[in-house]
């Protein structure tokens, strides 16, 4: 076979493969996606001084979509946590329909951000300093294929990655393609990531803010510094346990005592709590001598009479966990810390409601779609 036809052949396979991709895209979804509007715009941040240039730094990239039929009253501000950009919820590694689109195909107004020092909205090595790398082997058993190193207790239950999981598999490479350097200073992300959501905020008005992992932090706090401008938190998966991290070290004894990072409760940095505290060795800590269940973490609490956050009493928020995540062991921490802070709160399993073998990407799983449909149910309910 010559040199030109051998391409050709390559061609029409290409081209067959991508049509196929862009049906499976079309075709996963309930309704066509129909847009009134759409665009991008940057958060400005601030401007700092390096050496004798003026550069900014803290500013945040968005990028929205508004329907042709907007039913919902309140556009939802999507958030996604360490090592990641709004791509998780633009689509999947397999090419089906992302969480953005599903929204906006059912009459939410959407905007998608890039935390500030990640992505489009840009790495500035001498304000930001040391960064962390994704790796394949820190990826691998705790997004994609958990079921392989069973390092906490539900791990094995883990069925809903599409494909193996594994270096080589193609859904793997498409995702792990996406994972970027992120800001190595906890606490600074959580800084310059509130100022640029309440900016955000100041821009677009009331929103419901939906946040993953890392960024529940984020949306703790922004919604205590612009509690007028959250309407709703939709909190899948979010940091913690508070208080103290839980390190999943496998089989026989699953968990471990980590670093003490967010000793606010809840988060890293103050949170406007009542009475008030000015440091956050003012709240005095107990700590269950026996966890919920064998399988579950051991919870901190605060011993009574109890601070309470008063910020966010009245926002609706879900707390939404899947079976088989590392954040199985210790999300209803984070639900029963904020209830004990007089912040009302539904902790959801999705198994409870027969979602099962979801792990801690579950924006990108294969049943993606009927986890957005039951998160908008919610919203509907509850957000008005």
């Amino acid at each position: 076979m010559s040199s030109s036809l051998k391409f050709g052949v390559f061609a029409g396979a290409l081209l067959c493969a991508i049509a196929t991709h862009a049906q499976d895209r079309l075709f996963d979804a309930g309704k066509p996606l129909e847009i009134a509007d759409q665009g991008a715009f940057s958060v400005p941040g601030r401007y700092v001084q390096v050496g004798k240039d003026t550069i900014m730094a803290g500013q945040m990239f968005v990028q929205y979509q508004v329907p042709k039929n907007k039913t919902r009253p309140y556009p939802v501000v999507m958030i996604h946590g360490g090592g990641q950009t709004g791509i998780n919820f633009l689509g999947t590694p397999d090419g089906r329909r992302g969480w953005a689109d599903d929204f906006v195909a059912h009459g939410y107004a959407v905007y998608v951000v890039d935390q500030s020092g990640r992505g489009r909205s840009g790495f500035f090595t001498d304000v930001y300093g040391e960064t962390r790398k994704s790796t394949v082997d820190n990826a691998t058993p705790r997004f994609t294929a958990p079921e392989t190193k069973k390092l906490w207790p539900q791990a094995e239950k883990h069925t809903q990655w599409p494909g193996t999981g594994i270096q080589g598999d193609a859904a793997f490479d498409e995702f792990y393609a996406t994972q970027v350097e992120t800001i190595g200073n906890e606490a600074m992300i959580e800084e310059l990531n509130r100022a640029a959501v309440g900016k955000l905020l100041d821009r677009i008005g009331p929103a419901v803010l939906l946040v993953h992992s890392q960024a529940g932090v984020v949306g703790w706090s922004s919604a205590d510094e612009r509690p007028q401008l959250v309407k709703g938190i939709l909190a899948i998966e979010p940091s913690g346990p508070p208080i103290q991290e839980n390190v999943a070290k496998g089989a026989p004894d699953f968990f471990g005592d980590g670093p003490v990072t967010r000793p606010f409760g809840v988060t890293r940095g103050p949170m406007a709590y009542d009475p008030p505290i000015k440091d956050a060795a003012e709240l005095k800590l107990v700590r269950q001598d026996k966890p919920d269940a064998p399988d579950l973490a051991r919870c901190f609490a605060q011993a009574e009479p109890a601070h309470k956050l008063s910020h966010l009493a009245g926002i609706p928020i879900l707390i939404l966990t899947s079976e088989s995540s590392y954040h199985a062991p210790y999300d209803h921490c984070t639900a029963k810390w904020l209830a004990q802070a007089g912040v009302k709160n539904d902790f959801i399993h999705l198994i409870d409601h027969g979602i099962r073998g979801n792990g801690h990407m579950m924006m990108l799983e294969k049943n993606n779609l009927e986890i957005s449909a039951f998160i908008r149910g919610w919203e509907a309910a509850n957000v008005h």
